[in-house]
């Protein structure tokens, strides 16, 4: 499958499709702001929560950002894969929108334990085979990216990019010879695109958050963009 590569006006285009999915996970309460705990242990003044979009409507929306950020960014793939579990659901939502568009690829996904009936094993649906797109909602640490790129290339398939919905923009973490966590200069995305070779599309990331809250003024939104902000000078990669 090849999507056209995106011009100037795509990158515009682009930029209007980041404020408006922003604006749309504050409104389904996906994108919410306080004080939450992220898995490297950090104290975030927000939180994306994929798993909140919850209803057929949501879903079907989420596709629609999902596909324009595809097609905007030019990323030839020639099937998708969604890995376990959240990716399977958006996988699938994908692959229909792009359907939908008149763009029809395969779709797999796999499972966390292997059946030892039926088809067996873990993966499911069209096999692997040629450019595979993975489609998940965020990339904390690039671990799940490493679990898809073994079962991919396992089955004699190439993994050439992955999309999610928000690039976070942050320092990932690794562990230490002590077997501490500490922030290293890279950010997961960063990690995926140089260290992997896998090209990389999101949605929006959090610059574009950032922009959203300075255009959208008032009240507690200033006190959330002083603390976004914040945790980007500290934990933000360039």
């Amino acid at each position: 499958m090849v999507l056209d590569t995106g011009t100037a006006a795509a990158k515009a285009d682009g930029g209007a499709l980041a404020q408006s999915f922003v604006q749309f996970c504050v409104d389904s309460g996906v994108l919410r702001f306080g004080e939450f705990k992220t898995k490297a242990g950090r104290m975030s003044p927000y939180f994306f929560n994929a798993g909140l979009f919850d209803d057929g409507a949501k879903l079907g929306r989420l596709a629609q950002f999902y596909a324009k950020a595809l097609v905007d960014s030019g990323i030839e793939f020639d099937m998708i894969f969604g890995p376990a579990y959240k990716g399977i659901p958006l996988g699938a939502a994908v692959a229909i929108e792009l359907a939908r568009m008149g763009r029809n690829v395969p779709f797999a996904y796999n499972r966390k334990e292997a059946k030892d009936h039926g088809e067996g094993g873990t993966l499911v649906g069209a096999p692997l085979k040629g450019r595979v797109l993975i489609v998940d909602d965020v990339m904390s640490a690039g671990t799940a990216a490493r679990e898809s790129i073994a079962l991919i290339q396992a089955a004699g398939a190439t993994p050439h990019a992955v999309a999610i919905a928000l690039d976070r923009q942050e320092k990932a973490t690794e562990a230490g010879p002590d077997g501490q966590l500490r922030d290293v200069d890279h950010s997961a995305v960063q990690y995926v695109k140089n260290q992997l070779g896998l090209q990389v599309c999101a949605i929006a990331t959090l610059a574009d958050l950032l922009q959203y809250l300075n255009e959208h003024t008032g009240g507690e939104l200033d006190t959330h963009r002083d603390r976004v902000l914040a945790y980007r000078q500290r934990y933000g990669v360039t």
